[in-house]
């Protein structure tokens, strides 16, 4: 961890974090990380972790703050030294950016990153998965993308080849499973419901950055809503990070019996989420996530350019 890293997520269960007057240290079974503890400004505990008082104290001495998430990334509560006060900066430039500027290139790599995957699935599939002319349609909306001057036209065109995309992605999929495209809760089949587990992940990851950044994560740019600049950030993350997964599991890895569907909702099998978590834990990239986000920071506080890491 660096100085341009000054927030330090810890994920999962289990983990023991302590800290003397000079470092924090982590532990987590047989892997021990330690850390300067004046490097350390933001500590974010995520999940069930044995937290020493000496953390707490020697932290708070040094000016940091602690955040406390559920497992789901969901924040739930801060710690902060007597007198401290958030990094009101970056909140007041999030609120005053223009959010053209950013929903653009979020949406066209949003955009790209789909393209990219559902090209490789063509490539291994040995039939063509595309009806006439959806491929060119989607070439050509990203370059819509790239000129559209109203955030109305990012949106549509964004949820558009969005909806498209998911369409596409069924015909690659054995077809007892029910996916034809991707709905909203509650999940009628087994693809559905991974990829809700795999985005949950995906949000509580990023969520714990902008978190730990002093950004808000209600205030989107391409998204609206509650947790919306949240839904900006993994969009352009999904296909690599979770969709491959997700598709690996529903052509490769899942049997009758590792889920059960009805009429009101599908329900996975515990062996297989389990499965799935740990294959996601290996996919989803924190530290491309924390890149993202400190591009972002910087974007908004010092008008440099914003680019989006992806793929």
């Amino acid at each position: 961890m660096t100085a341009t890293e000054p927030w330090l997520p810890v994920f999962g269960y289990g983990g023991h974090i302590k800290a003397t007057t000079q470092e924090l240290v982590i532990a987590h079974g047989s892997d021990t990380r330690r850390y300067p503890l004046q490097a350390v400004k933001h500590l974010l505990v995520v999940g069930g972790h044995t937290l020493h008082t000496s953390a707490v104290t020697n932290l708070l001495k040094a000016g940091a703050a602690i955040t406390f998430f559920d497992i789901d990334g969901t924040p739930v509560g801060h710690l902060y030294p007597y007198g401290y006060r958030p990094d009101e900066a970056v909140r007041l430039a999030q609120e005053q950016a223009a959010p053209h500027r950013f929903a653009q290139p979020l949406a066209r790599a949003g955009l790209q990153s789909r393209l990219l995957l559902l090209e490789e699935l063509y490539d291994r599939a040995g039939h063509d998965i595309f009806y006439a002319g959806e491929l060119d349609f989607l070439h050509e909306a990203r370059e819509e993308l790239a000129i559209s001057v109203t955030m109305e036209d990012l949106r549509r065109l964004s949820r558009l080849t969005a909806d498209m995309y998911y369409e596409i992605l069924s015909r690659t999929l054995p077809p007892e499973l029910g996916f034809r495209r991707r709905t909203s809760r509650p999940y009628l089949d087994p693809v559905n419901a991974m990829f809700s587990l795999g985005y949950a992940m995906l949000y509580g990851n990023c969520c714990v950055s902008l978190v730990g950044a002093h950004l808000d994560p209600d205030l989107g740019m391409l998204h609206e809503g509650a947790g919306s600049f949240v839904h900006d950030l993994i969009e352009p993350q999904k296909a690599a990070m979770v969709d491959r997964a997700v598709i690996r599991f529903a052509r490769e890895e899942i049997l009758d019996g590792d889920y059960e569907c009805g009429e009101k909702r599908c329900y996975l099998d515990g062996n297989l989420s389990a499965r799935l978590v740990a294959a996601l834990r290996d996919s989803i990239d924190q530290s491309r996530i924390d890149a993202q986000v400190r591009i972002l920071r910087d974007a908004l506080l010092t008008n440099a350019e914003f680019h989006v890491l992806y793929w």
